[in-house]
């Protein structure tokens, strides 16, 4: 099975460019009940998989005894946009561990936030891995080595304990063998796991409805996604399409963007799980595919749509702010029981 086309581009009244991709639509009991191209094609989720990333965080007791909120949870899930609302939160965290941003093994990258950029510029401030869009998901991490009483300086490494952990959720999450994970390192520098789509979106569903997993991990996964939604602004930030998207949902989803055009949603009515791929890491493309599939599937009500209409059928401006063209969703979901 091939990758189909998606999302195609227009300026003017002509076809520029498209996009291929992948989806997968499945249930909580881990049934593919709708797709489009190869479901089966195996995707590194990227930030993605910060949710089930977070699981050790709230499991081995980090969270409670450091006192996270909400908030602070949500960050732990976060491709935040480095506002100072992420990185004061981050600051905070860390001194309640006990621990400074030195400590921080995320990288260096300019904030996704303009004007916190035009702040540390004008002030003449370095930009460190604070900013980071990750360093909310490795101050989670590091809070949990301290916690367990493990060395803080390789936190990162893939056999570090705290990776072992955070793959183990994974496999369990995904019911996906451990050996079959395929691992690369992520652009924070932390290991990655490449799974089969439909495999990621199962994930997203036990999330969704966990009934099938034990008591503890029930209520693990529930704190980790009702804090998302509680704290929507942390996950990712002013104008982006994860807060936005859960504002709009009122409690029913959860969502997370991963680096290279991936997208997955959670949603709690029906315990379905939505993981999207665009082949070519072009973010422009995913926001509208996962609008697109919500409204297929009858999820969304048409003020949803319209609340989110911005990134669902956004325009391309020229210099001149001006609309020259648009970008639309072209597919249909394929259902497996009528393939059956």
């Amino acid at each position: 099975m091939e990758a189909t086309n998606l999302v195609e581009v227009y300026r003017g009244d002509l076809l520029e460019s498209s996009h291929n991709g992948d989806i997968a639509v499945v249930d909580s009991q881990g049934t593919l009940l709708y797709y489009a191209g190869n479901p089966n094609r195996f995707v590194y989720a990227r930030s993605s998989m910060k949710p089930i990333q977070a699981i050790p965080v709230v499991e081995t007791g980090a969270a409670d005894r450091f006192g996270f909120s909400d908030a602070d949870l949500s960050l732990c899930c976060a491709s935040h946009s480095g506002e100072r609302q992420h990185t004061d939160r981050v600051l905070e965290i860390l001194k309640r561990v006990g621990i400074d941003d030195s400590a921080l093994k995320c990288g260096v990258h300019i904030p996704r936030w303009q004007n916190t950029y035009k702040e540390l510029i004008l002030s003449g401030q370095e930009v460190t891995p604070l900013f980071n869009n990750c360093s909310g998901k490795h101050a989670g991490m590091l809070a949990t080595a301290k916690h367990m009483g493990e060395t803080l300086e390789n936190y990162y490494d893939p056999g570090h304990p705290v990776q072992q952990r955070i793959l183990n959720a994974v496999s369990e999450m995904a019911d996906f063998p451990k050996e079959d994970i395929k691992i690369g390192i992520d652009g924070c520098g932390v290991p990655v796991h490449g799974l089969p789509l439909e495999r990621i979106a199962y994930s997203f569903a036990r999330m969704a409805n966990p009934s099938s997993l034990d008591e503890s991990r029930q209520k693990t996964v529930k704190r980790i996604t009702q804090a998302m939604i509680a704290a929507p602004e942390m996950v990712a930030g002013t104008d982006r399409f994860c807060t936005d998207f859960m504002i709009a949902g009122q409690g029913r989803f959860f969502g997370k963007a991963g680096a290279e055009a991936v997208y997955c949603i959670g949603d709690y009515e029906t315990g379905l799980g939505i993981a999207i791929k665009i082949s070519d890491g072009t973010p422009r493309a995913v926001y509208p595919a996962a609008v697109e599939v919500l409204k297929q599937l009858n999820l969304l009500s048409e003020t949803q749509i319209s609340q989110l209409n911005d990134h669902y059928l956004p325009t391309l401006k020229n210099a001149r702010q001006e609309e020259i063209g648009r970008i639309v969703s072209n597919f249909s979901l394929v259902s497996t029981a009528v393939l059956n």
